[in-house]
Order: structure tokens, then C-alpha cells, then sequence
């Protein structure tokens, strides 16, 4: 039996920090996929918050490459406020690019130092999302989160004007990941990160690597953000990513993901970021992202 959850829908239409437009239509495409009555049916009690709007610009002290920083900046205020206002609802970020979680994830970091619990960080993604503005070619600010959340230089414009809840790279468990610059690359061998790659996951399976984060998570009594990329699949069976990277998961082993932290009970947030409308195929993302999200929260295929 599915345990009854409080969840908050929040609408975050920013694409700011992505290199390609498109991402400010992933909120209304989860409601128009069918997200919270997938949940409802399941037994959840769920409100949707409607979308939010950016803060009001301030002036960003920026020193390197970091496209629309005061943009992706007042994004970051509004998002660490409305996870702040969730109280003990499980809050699911509907975005939206991954910039997102900067703001989304310090709020939840903050939540669970109120609980006296750490926070465990699972990024499924296939990008380490570990640049800064001195190592990114590209400038985007998607590409930084993790870096940011972790105290790497350069990023504390982000968080101007919040109460900052720093993390340990020891909170971040990457999984899926399949794509990683040259700079990152060296900060993530230099930082000791927890990633499990494609390799990985094709030498020894996901189930096994999967229950021994959970079994870290349980350990410690954990609470668990999931911060869920549309490229962590395979863009055979989910195209609308503007940074398609071949190779990711398939159908069952992101289920089986999904199924397994549902059955640990420690899942107390959602990103789900990166999808692009412009890049679907009749909605077969958006479609996929939900089934998920419902695995997630108890989905099952006999009760």
C-alpha cells in the first residue's frame, strides 16, 4: 500500500540558464501529461501552486563565463522561497533547465539541517553539471549547479540575498552520467564525487548500484532530493532534451530507479528538469517523465 503523501506542484518556466530555448514550456507540459492526476490516483493528496515568476533583478558579480547571471540569479531566489514555503510537503520542481536545482536544492538542504537529518542529492543526469564560470566553454548556467551548491569559486553570485546551505561533495550521488568537459572532469577527480557512469551501470548492473546509495541513505537517515534530468534516458525513448547525449538509460532501468526509492520511503523532493517541448515527439517525454514520477511515488505493478 502507497503511502499518502502531501505534494506540491511548483511551475518553474526558466530556461535561462540552458543554450537553447525551450525549457520554459516543461511545467505546463507535466499538467498537460497528466502528472497530478497520476499522482492523485495513486492516493496523494496534490496541490498545484501554479507557476512562479523570477525575483527582481540585481546586479550579478560575475567574473568569467556565465550567461544571463542576474537572470538565472532572481530564478534562484524565487525557487529557494517557494521550497522553503512547502513546509513538510514533498515539493516537486517542475522546470524548467537545471539550473533550478541551485535554488530548489539549497532550500531542501535547509530543511533537512531543521530535521537534523543530512540531505542526500541524487543527480540523474547524464552531465556532472560541475562547471563554473572559469572552466565552462559554453557559459551555461545549467552546466553549474553542483559546483555551486558545493562552495566551488565564482558561483556565490546565486545566491545573493539567501541564507546559503552548503553541501559536502559527499551529498551528491551522480548516476547516469555519460558526458563530462575536460575542466570538469579534472574538479571531479580533484573533489572525489560519487558518480556512477554508463560503464558502471552496463559492467554491474543498476539495481546493485542503486541499493548501495539507497543502503548509505538508510544509514545515515537521510532525506533524498532527486533531481531528475530528462537526458538521463536514452534519447531513443526520451528525445526532448536540447543536449542529447546517445547511451542513457533505457525504459526498465530508470523504472526500476524510480521503484527502488519508492520502496526505501526516503524521497522528500523532485527536480524534473531539461525537457523540451520543441524536441518531443507527440509527448512521448513528457508521457515517460510522468509514468516515472508515478513509479516514484508508489506506482507498482502488484500492490
Amino acid at each position: 500500500m502507497t503511502q499518502q503523501r502531501d505534494i506540491e506542484l511548483i511551475g518553474i518556466p526558466l530556461e535561462a540558464g540552458a543554450g537553447r530555448r525551450g525549457c520554459v514550456m516543461g511545467p505546463d507540459a507535466y499538467r498537460t501529461a497528466g502528472l497530478a492526476a497520476a499522482l492523485s490516483e495513486l492516493g496523494h493528496i496534490v496541490t498545484d501552486k501554479g507557476n512562479i515568476a523570477a525575483d527582481k533583478l540585481r546586479k550579478a558579480d560575475v567574473k568569467g563565463n556565465a550567461r544571463n547571471a542576474a537572470t538565472v540569479a532572481a530564478w534562484t531566489r524565487s525557487i529557494d522561497k517557494a521550497g522553503a514555503q512547502a513546509g513538510d510537503s514533498v515539493p516537486i520542481f517542475m522546470g524548467g533547465d537545471h539550473s533550478l536545482s541551485a535554488g530548489s536544492i539549497n532550500a531542501m538542504a535547509r530543511r533537512a539541517q531543521a530535521a537534523g537529518r543530512p540531505l542526500l542529492a541524487l543527480w540523474l543526469d547524464a552531465h556532472a553539471d560541475f562547471n563554473t564560470p572559469a572552466t565552462s566553454p559554453s557559459g551555461n548556467i545549467h552546466g553549474m549547479p553542483v559546483s555551486a551548491l558545493t562552495g566551488a569559486p565564482g558561483l556565490d553570485f546565486l545566491f545573493d540575498g539567501l541564507e546559503r546551505a552548503f553541501l559536502p561533495t559527499e551529498a551528491f550521488h551522480m548516476f547516469g552520467i555519460r558526458s563530462v568537459d575536460g575542466e570538469e572532469r579534472r574538479a571531479l577527480r580533484a573533489k572525489g564525487l560519487n558518480i556512477v557512469d554508463m560503464r558502471q551501470i552496463d559492467e554491474h548492473g543498476s539495481a546493485r548500484l542503486m541499493a548501495e546509495i539507497i543502503d548509505r541513505a538508510i544509514e545515515v537517515n537521510a532525506m533524498i532530493h532527486v533531481s531528475l534530468d530528462v537526458d538521463f534516458l536514452d534519447p531513443e525513448i526520451a528525445p526532448a532534451v536540447g543536449t542529447t547525449v546517445p547511451g542513457g538509460a533505457t525504459y526498465r532501468e530508470a523504472h526500476l530507479v524510480m521503484e527502488m526509492l519508492a520502496d526505501c520511503g526516503l524521497v522528500s523532493s523532485l527536480d524534473l528538469v531539461e525537457l523540451n517541448m520543441f524536441m518531443d515527439h507527440g509527448g512521448k517525454s513528457a508521457r515517460l517523465m510522468v509514468d516515472l514520477v508515478a513509479s516514484l511515488f508508489g506506482r507498482s505493478i502488484i500492490d
